[in-house]
């Protein structure tokens, strides 16, 4: 079975960076849309950014500006470079990659931003 591994997350304080990658464990046919998801605690799953195939990037509204999104096809890797993070960036970070056939999730990685 395929999983998505993430890396990177961690505390760092407010204004600092953090840069997210993501591949999966083993091969996934093709060249698909990839993403970045977060959960903060008691709140729903967002969206975060998406990249298509062809390597145009989507943003949520609070990241715009700040994060930026990036794959390697390569690799079939997708990075997030996180700038200017905030306290309220501090949540569960997951990977998400959609393939025709199903999608697949990784297992998240926590990102803490103090204050």
């Amino acid at each position: 079975q395929v999983q998505l591994v993430e890396s990177g997350g961690g505390l760092v304080q407010a204004g600092g960076s953090l840069r997210l990658s993501c591949a999966p464990s083993g091969s996934i046919f093709g060249i698909n849309p990839m993403g970045w998801f977060r959960q903060a605690p008691g709140k729903q799953r967002e969206l975060v950014a998406i990249i298509t195939s062809g390597g145009r990037p989507t943003y949520a509204d609070s990241v715009r500006g700040r994060f930026t999104i990036s794959r390697d096809n390569a690799k079939n890797t997708v990075y997030l470079q996180m700038n200017s993070l905030k306290p309220e960036d501090t949540a569960v970070y997951y990977c998400h990659v959609q393939t025709p056939q199903r999608p697949y999730w990784g297992q998240g990685t926590q990102v803490t931003v103090s204050s």
